[in-house]
């Protein structure tokens, strides 16, 4: 499985809900929808500034997180910026690999 970093806004409509539910009952909502791809949620955490909602989950292959990115922000009431997480020891193992890039004009 893969680790997404879904940052995410809400909408006007989306804002309303959550205003109306609360921020634990979205988090077991969204909670719901991951688990039932497949996946699990690691990080559920509301913010300041560009974006007003991070996610961090487990997922079993890049086309759940495209379904589930698509998805969510069809509802309408968020929108979705995907990218995936690397880790340090996938860091380690591309650092190793010798892929004989040449500079241009050298």
């Amino acid at each position: 499985m893969t680790k997404y970093m879904f940052r995410t806004s809400y909408t006007q409509s989306g804002l309303k809900g959550l205003l109306a539910e609360g921020g634990t009952s979205r988090e077991a909502a969204l909670r719901d929808t991951i688990e039932g791809s497949g996946g699990t949620l690691e990080g559920f955490y509301y913010t300041f500034g560009d974006c007003d909602l991070y996610l961090i989950a487990d997922l079993p292959d890049e086309a759940t997180a495209t379904s589930l990115a698509l998805n969510i922000a069809a509802a309408g009431a968020l929108t979705v910026s995907v990218t995936v997480l690397i880790s340090p020891e996938t860091v380690d193992e591309a650092v190793a690999r010798d892929v004989g890039y040449r500079l241009p004009g050298a």
